[in-house]
């Protein structure tokens, strides 16, 4: 095998991430190699190119994500493919979707700052579960009283959702396209009766209940128009959002301070 021949390396490399079952980068890929056999970079530039073109009309791409390359079925296969596993797909509630929606399009931001446009407190469970999926983290604090932690997307992210950086996020006018009237989902099953009568009852107006005054409620679409001025100042760059070292040391000396805003509290 002549390992500078981009013929020969595409197979080598498609074995490399058949096996390895998550993105390579090119780092990576040149140390998989002896240096005394390790290809030139245009070599392997080449071989991957041949290796995504020899995927055509195949159930597979090659796709270059953040963290690098990998193989991957072709989006159009999913719903089929997906049956593979038991397990339901994990559903995103309406707020976590909404936070990371801001998140993602007006990085870095503080949880105040979410909790402005939204004009409801962020659940801490919301926030828990994106740093565990390992989606955002923290990349700073805010020179303001409180010292608020501000967020920011990971490559993870990127990876998850299928992009190669933040300049492929989709634009806002195309989320508004797509969003549809929520579907909610019934069981087969029929109401037992004397449920069905408590529910219709419900239903009638009490006339001596005191009207209710109307809830300050966020769509999503109006989420998307607030979006759409922030969508200029998007950071792509996820270097420059990292701590020095220094400033680590004094955030280490600090007190913690709570991002609760008592304001936001519900009573």
């Amino acid at each position: 095998m002549n390992l500078n021949e981009p013929r020969d390396l595409a197979p080598l490399l498609e074995a490399f991430l058949l096996a390895s079952g998550k993105p390579q980068s090119l780092e990576r890929l040149y140390e998989l190699f002896e240096e005394g056999e390790r290809p030139e970079p245009a070599v392997f530039k080449k071989a991957l190119t041949l290796l995504g073109k020899s995927c055509d009309n195949r159930a597979f791409e090659l796709k270059e994500v953040a963290t690098g390359y990998r193989l991957q079925i072709r989006e159009k296969y999913a719903p089929w493919v997906g049956r593979l596993w038991e397990e339901r797909p994990q559903r995103y509630s309406r707020a976590l979707l909404e936070t990371m929606a801001l998140i993602a399009y007006r990085q870095p931001i503080t949880r105040g700052e979410i909790e402005d446009v939204r004009g409801v407190a962020v659940n801490s469970n919301i926030v828990k579960t994106l740093m565990e999926r390992e989606w955002i983290r923290i990349v700073g604090y805010r020179d303001v009283p409180g010292k608020p932690a501000m967020f920011a997307t990971t490559k993870a992210f990127l990876d998850h959702f299928n992009l190669k950086n933040l300049d492929e996020l989709p634009p806002l006018a195309d989320l508004r396209e797509m969003e549809t009237e929520p579907v909610l989902e019934f069981d087969d099953a029929p109401v037992p009766a004397h449920l069905q009568a408590l529910a219709d009852a419900s239903l009638e107006p009490d006339p001596d209940a005191e009207p209710e005054a109307p809830r300050d409620e966020t769509s999503f679409r109006s989420l998307l128009a607030e979006l759409d001025s922030m969508e200029q100042g998007l950071k792509i760059d996820f270097d420059d959002l990292l701590l020095d070292e220094a400033d680590k040391e004094s955030e280490l000396e600090e007190p913690p301070q709570d991002d609760e805003d008592p304001r936001q509290q519900p009573s």
